[in-house]
């Protein structure tokens, strides 16, 4: 993906840029309007929230990937898919708002190339923002079936399956109105510290656009080996549906809490309900979405959950962090479910010290 890789360069860079202004900003008595207005994404009242003392910061971390998706018809028939478990490891290097690093995949080294993964967040004390691009590998396993009454599916249980490809790439941005006494960025960059808790409410808008195909012949096979002596195990022909690409414009709401529970420790829980459009595209006529295609059917349920357990001394740091997403998507015929998210586990530490002004 080297288009998304360049974006993603881009982006921080203009990150960097933003930090190196407000920084040399800081000195000057008349600051212009842009000026004040980056400086503003840090102003936080410091008996709640400890800001940053260092430039730089070195962590390894841990990440563990999930993901099921879920697809079921209107006569109750459904299929539950899931990856293989995928646990990566890399160092990562820290300078103000970002963090750039490399983690290397150690169950599916030979499988890599067909997985691919890019996911940055950014806190600042106002502002968060999400981005994201996951496509899947081969390496999907069938975690569950249902076809009917009396049908025993148990010998599909954790069946590898090959024919399901996904991919799912987009961004959340949201707001944080009481920025001056609670900090996203304590809980998930450890770029402040909070030392007394607090909440906010929150509001966000975010885009995604999704793919998934099955193989249904493929499908179809291993039912009939696995299931041979189950005459009327058959999926329902409202179910295949080749290829289901879908764009999702959402607006979100939800409230995020910080718990001080002793010194230098947090615990952070963050939920955030969106209400979703979904539109349909099709490749085979390359239709386009007007005024005449809106339908309040379209409109869906969607979450955003985060957590997070730190320990974090102003030099050192460690600590988990867990961000799912979940998609819903519902015709008249069938429907599907995407979950995905990351657990990471995290150490490190911060150097280089901040000159007082």
């Amino acid at each position: 993906m080297p288009n998304l890789r360049v974006l993603r360069f881009i982006f921080t860079l203009m990150i960097a840029s933003l930090a190196m202004t407000t920084q040399a900003n800081d000195s000057v008595p008349h600051r212009s309007f842009l000026s004040r207005l980056i400086a503003s994404f840090s102003d936080v009242d410091t008996s709640y929230i400890e800001p940053q003392h260092y430039n730089f910061a070195v962590m390894v971390q841990n990440t563990n990937n999930y993901e099921l998706y879920r697809l079921s018809n209107k006569q109750g028939q459904s299929i539950l898919f899931s990856p293989e478990w995928s646990m990566k490891v890399g160092p990562y290097f820290g300078w103000r708002w970002v963090f750039l690093g490399y983690t290397l995949d150690v169950n599916h080294i030979s499988n890599s190339k067909k997985k691919k993964e890019i996911a940055l967040s950014l806190y600042s004390s106002r502002f968060g923002v999400d981005l994201f691009y996951r496509k899947s590998g081969n390496d999907y396993r069938i975690k569950s079936m249902y076809l009917g009454k009396d049908i025993s599916t148990e010998p599909l249980r954790n069946q590898s399956f090959g024919g399901l490809n996904s991919s799912i790439k987009g961004f959340n941005l949201y707001y944080i109105f009481n920025y001056r006494h609670f900090s996203y960025p304590a809980a998930f960059s450890q770029s402040t510290v909070q030392r007394h808790s607090s909440g906010s409410a929150l509001v966000g808008i975010g885009y995604t656009k999704h793919s998934l195909s099955v193989d249904w012949t493929q499908m179809e096979d291993l039912i009939k080996e696995k299931l041979s002596g189950e005459g009327k195990a058959v999926i329902d022909s409202s179910m295949k549906v080749g290829k289901v690409e879908y764009s999702d414009i959402s607006v979100s709401g939800g409230y995020a809490y910080n718990w001080v529970f002793a010194h230098n420790w947090l615990f952070a829980a963050s939920l955030s309900a969106a209400i979703g459009y979904k539109s349909s595209t099709s490749r085979t006529n390359h239709s386009r979405w007007n005024i005449k295609d809106f339908d309040f059917k379209n409109f869906n349920l969607d979450g955003i959950g985060r957590f997070g357990v730190v320990w974090n001394n102003t030099k050192w740091f460690a600590g988990m962090s867990a961000i799912f997403h979940t998609y819903n998507y519902k015709k008249d015929q069938f429907s599907t479910n995407t979950t995905f998210g990351n657990v990471n586990v995290y150490i490190g530490f911060n150097f280089g010290k901040r000159k007082k002004l």
